[in-house]
Formats: C-alpha cells, structure tokens, sequence
C-alpha cells in the first residue's frame, strides 16, 4: 500500500482556535488601542479586525453592531481607569489630601511609557460627541459622573480632617478638575511632555489647602 502524504496548502497557515470570549478580549484592546491612539473619526473597524486576524464576515458574531463594539470598548476603558482611579483615592497609608497625586503620577507614567500617543480614550471622544452615535453620549457623562463622585468623597474627606476650607464645595471642586484634567492630557499629548499634568495639579492644590497647612 502506497503511503499516503498531505500536499501542504498555499497562504498563511491556519490560525489556532480560540475561545470566543477570548477573541471578544482581544477585539475589545484593539478597538481600545485604535480609539485612543487616532479617536473615532480616524479609527476603522478592518484595522482593528486586521490586529486581531479576525475575518470581518466574523466580526457580528462577538457584536450586535459597530456601536454596539464601541459600547464595550468605551466601559471597558471606564472599568479599568475607575480601578486605577479607586486604588489611588482610597490608599490609607497616606492623608486623603494627597491622594489624587498618585493618580496623577500614575497618568504621567502611562503618557510616557506609550511615548504621549495615547491620551484619554473618554476625553477624546468627547471632542468628537458629535460625530459619536446618540448612545455614547449619556454612556460617556455617566462615566464623567462617577469618576466626579469618587474624587468627591476624597476631598470631602480631606475636608474632615481640615486640610480644605469648610465652606468649599467638594462636589463641584471635583467636577473642575476632570474639565481641566482632561484639557492638561492633551496639552502633555501636543507638545510630548508631562509637564501640563504636574502643572494642573499643582495649580488645583493650591486652590485647595487651607493656609495653615
């Protein structure tokens, strides 16, 4: 008997399978990626497909839709930044007046490790809510809110303890420091440097601490 041999085929081998979810995942960090890097006017589904080596015939599979992806894309950035932000808020080995330094310090890593071309990916589409589907505007408030309420609860704490004026409004005091933290990320985004973030905190505290401190 004649042994039988396989004629190997042309192209690219045959990718391993995968896990759905996995897939999903990984759809999920390249969408994340692009929408940081170039925002949503410049960002195109067959890249972000082409990154993963996911056939776009496949792509309605792991999403009801384009929004229905950038949906996803959108909380899961959220999820991730509300744990960094809640690991630096609620850090109890240092006063709560100081603890949105280290998130600061931890976005002035983050710009520099990716060489300033990765900003805020829910800042970014702000800019552009216009050119957004309707969805992904209360989608992105509601993720303003919560990062406003977070940073509250630590000023008023430091409030508590006297380290900021009794008669200042904490709630809105947070609500001004996302509008100009978002403006010093892309300040330190133009001119490559991590100064504007070091400046605007700088410029937020001072406004803050009680003059005996």
């Amino acid at each position: 008997m004649h042994e039988i041999t396989t004629k190997p085929r042309r192209g690219r081998p045959p990718k391993a399978s995968r896990d759905n979810q996995d897939t999903k995942a990984a759809l999920i960090r390249s969408g994340l990626e692009q929408l940081t890097e170039t925002g949503f006017a410049g960002s195109g589904i067959d890249l972000i497909l082409k990154k993963v080596g996911v056939p776009k015939g496949s792509f309605y599979h792991y999403f009801a839709s384009k929004e229905a992806f950038g949906q996803e894309v959108i909380a899961n950035y959220a999820a991730y930044f509300m744990h960094q932000l809640d690991k630096c808020l609620a850090d109890e080995s240092i006063l709560e007046i100081h603890r949105l330094s280290l998130f600061v310090n931890k976005a002035k890593v983050g710009m520099t490790q990716y060489q300033f071309k990765r900003g805020c990916l829910i800042g970014n589409l702000g800019q552009e809510v216009d050119l957004l589907p309707d969805s992904y505007r209360q989608q992105l408030i509601d993720i303003f809110l919560s990062w406003q309420t977070r940073l509250a609860i630590c000023l008023q704490a430091a409030q508590t303890q006297g380290d900021i004026h009794p008669n200042a409004d904490c709630t809105r005091l947070a609500e001004l420091f996302w509008v100009g933290w978002e403006g010093a990320v892309s300040r330190a985004k133009l001119i490559q440097s991590v100064n504007p973030l070091q400046d605007y905190y700088d410029f937020f505290m001072s406004g803050l601490l009680t003059q005996d401190k």
